[in-house]
């Protein structure tokens, strides 16, 4: 059985002002996955990754990373952990080579000048390190903070909202970057609310919506278990009312009695169409058109977050 990394029990989390950020939080991350934490702006994905990373405090709760406790452990935990904050924070005017040194140097450890052109030239910043910060796009900026927070050699990397605000094509690339990570067996967690990139990268997907952890599951056996298939079928002609000759199918009529449309389980062991399509036949339905349709992630994460589950 895989050993958890971190392990998380209990932790909730209420501000001064009343707010409740979490709400008794349980997670565990396996060592070596990618966790992506998905739910809207506000729903407490920061303040977890804050509180794992020491940056707040939590008002009940456990952590421990790799057995050592963030709290009675503190030194022990952090220097497992490297974090990418959502806000860029460098010093504009050092260079990426200075400014990764530096952070390394947050750690005690000893200077290391080949861990950091090692860890420069797998992000692609070799050639950019002599460029103060200020000069770099957004996108390399970007790069100088995974950089940074992979200075001291943590097993564990949390990237906040990675993605934000990058394009398309450099988003490509970060993903594929951390996947690299993860093959050098770096553990990883990211928030997002880009439901694509957590569908793309993550082997498991938890889902937080106001505070609350709503759900953490293998990413295929979520969506197997709540993605479901649609066959939509054109009618030649409109019909008032589904024939009770069909009423084992699970059909819905559209409005305008045009469109049947049948929801199945895509993975199960028979989908029942053929015994659909020669019911249709019997009571003389005919159709011209027929499509069918799978329901993404993101279908899941909003009826899951619609219906406050």
């Amino acid at each position: 059985m895989q050993q958890p990394i971190i392990s998380i029990s209990n932790l909730s989390k209420t501000y001064a002002s009343g707010f409740t950020a979490l709400k008794s939080v349980d997670l565990e991350v396996m060592r070596g996955e990618i966790l992506a934490l998905l739910g809207p702006n506000g729903a407490g994905k920061t303040t977890l990754i804050s509180i794992v990373t020491g940056i707040v405090n939590a008002t009940t709760g456990t952590v421990t990373v790799d057995g050592h406790d963030i709290v009675k452990d503190y030194r022990a935990a952090r220097s497992l952990i490297g974090l990418v904050p959502q806000e860029l924070t460098t010093d504009a005017f050092e260079t990426v080579w200075a400014t990764v040194t530096h952070s390394r140097g947050l750690f005690g450890l000893k200077p290391d000048p080949a861990h950091i052109e090692k860890v420069l030239k797998d992000l692609a910043l070799w050639d950019k390190k002599d460029n103060k910060i200020l000069e770099l796009s957004g996108g390399m900026k970007r790069r100088v903070m995974i950089a940074k927070a992979l200075s001291h050699e943590p097993r564990i990397l949390f990237l906040d909202e990675p993605t934000a605000g990058v394009d398309v094509e450099l988003r490509k690339e970060m993903w594929a970057l951390v996947r690299a990570l993860r093959a050098l067996g770096v553990t990883i967690i990211l928030t997002t609310h880009y439901i694509a990139e957590a569908e793309e990268m993550a082997d498991r997907i938890g889902i937080i919506d106001k505070g609350e952890l709503r759900l953490v599951e293998n990413k295929d056996e979520l969506m197997r278990k709540l993605g479901s298939k649609q066959l939509r079928l054109e009618l030649q002609e409109p019909i008032e009312v589904v024939p009770t000759g069909l009423d084992g199918h699970k059909l819905e009529l559209s409005g305008d009695g045009t469109t049947l449309t049948y929801t199945y389980d895509a993975h199960g062991a028979r989908t029942g169409i053929s015994a659909l399509l020669a019911d249709l036949s019997r009571v003389g339905i005919r159709f011209k058109d027929l499509q069918t349709h799978q329901s993404s992630l993101e279908d899941i994460f909003v009826n899951l977050v619609r219906d406050g589950k």
